[in-house]
């Protein structure tokens, strides 16, 4: 265990004050028995933990930076140029394909010719025909289905089923309805009644029947087992624990003392039977023949793979405009080149001439007189 986390740790938990003889008694042999427990535990523990330091600090720290090294300067490197070559082979062809031959393949051959119809045929013909539909479908289905068959229905139930109705009506209240109702009230009540008084009697003499029993099985489980599962708990299974407790917290430090000092032991051992030598053989033999050989081997080497570097971006830079350019000679000869809208004026003077309509401010009146050098003046 390290000083740092024993001077953190807090002080055991004090016992308390008339714990019983039973404390007394059990605390020294439990101390010992978790000592001998404890300690082999321990001096595992601790070792698993400075083998795990050596190990990052010799293997996993170089490791990582090893790979780091790698990701930055190969791989990353040469993800870039993978994803621009997938890029300039792949995506650009099939973008201007879909761009200047899809698209306007499907916008003039098929998205302008179906809006032209449909704005000159299919709309005027669906007005049309829903023209007719409201106007003249519509009303004669009307007046043909109120002829034939509202008009009928109407009187057949005004003259025909309601007065019949009315009759079995009166009929069926005379003979059913009141008798039920009757029956219901002065009869089927009371007896309802006598039978709810009945059994709300015989449920609250069940209930109190029930509380008693609940009352007496709870005392007895109570008395029989609750109280001495308490007694035994409290006077026995709680001393012992809290012993049991601080006896390993003992263990525990006392086994750490323990373990810090074999663990000292065992680095003076390795320190002069291994580190000395092989430090003295670092120092004596292998930093001089690293340095040769970083001065004689390395610095070419590393100076030859810059050029190539160097020679290879300036190979890629070249490839990338030799692709721009064909990209544009391509472009102009599907295309054409473009054409010049307006004559351009002669644009080395800004000042206003004879044939300009635009005056510059605060700029230097050209000749009007004499042309500008290299052009002669016709005369008549």
């Amino acid at each position: 265990m390290d000083s740092d986390e024993q001077q953190h740790r807090p002080p055991p938990t004090p016992y308390e004050v008339g714990e019983g003889w039973l404390t007394v008694l059990v605390r020294v042999p439990v101390r010992i028995v978790m000592l001998v427990l404890v300690l082999p535990v321990r001096l595992l523990h601790d070792l698993l933990l400075a083998g795990g330091r050596v190990v990052e600090r010799v293997l996993l720290r170089p490791l990582g930076r090893a790979m780091e090294w790698l990701y930055d300067h190969v791989l990353a490197p040469a993800g870039r140029a993978l994803a621009w070559l997938a890029v300039a082979l792949l995506v650009w062809p099939w973008a201007g394909l879909w761009r200047y031959v899809v698209v306007p393949l499907v916008r003039y051959g098929l998205v302008v010719p179906m809006g032209w119809f449909h704005a000159a045929v299919l709309a005027p013909a669906g007005r049309g025909l829903r023209w007719v539909y409201d106007r003249l479908f519509v009303p004669s289905v009307t007046w043909l289905v109120t002829v034939l068959l509202v008009r009928p229905a109407l009187g057949m139930w005004r003259y025909g089923v309601k007065p019949l109705g009315t009759a079995a009506d009166r009929l069926v209240t005379h003979l059913l309805v009141l008798p039920v109702a009757w029956t219901y009230r002065h009869v089927l009540t009371p007896v309802g009644h006598g039978i709810g008084w009945t059994l709300g009697m015989t449920g609250r003499g069940l209930a109190a029947a029930g509380r008693g029993l609940w009352t007496a099985a709870a005392r007895l489980v109570m008395t029989l087992l609750v109280l001495p599962l308490v007694w035994v708990y409290r006077r026995v299974l709680a001393p012992v624990g809290r012993e049991i407790a601080g006896a390993v917290e003992v263990a525990w430090r006392v086994a750490g003392f323990v373990s810090r000092a074999v663990g000292r032991a065992l680095a003076w051992l390795a320190w002069h039977l291994v580190g000395a030598p092989v430090t003295w053989a670092y120092r004596t033999l292998c930093a001089p023949v690293g340095h040769f050989l970083r001065d004689t081997a390395w610095a070419p080497v590393r100076r030859a793979a810059s050029e190539a570097g160097r020679a290879a971006r300036s190979a890629l830079a070249s490839a990338r405009e030799t692709l721009r350019t064909a990209r544009k000679d391509a472009w102009r000869v599907l295309v054409g080149a473009p054409q010049v809208t307006g004559v351009r004026e002669f644009e080395e003077s800004a000042a206003r001439t004879l044939g300009r309509t635009t005056t510059v401010p605060r700029a230097a009146h050209a000749s009007e007189i004499f042309p500008p050098a290299g052009e002669t003046v016709e005369r008549g």
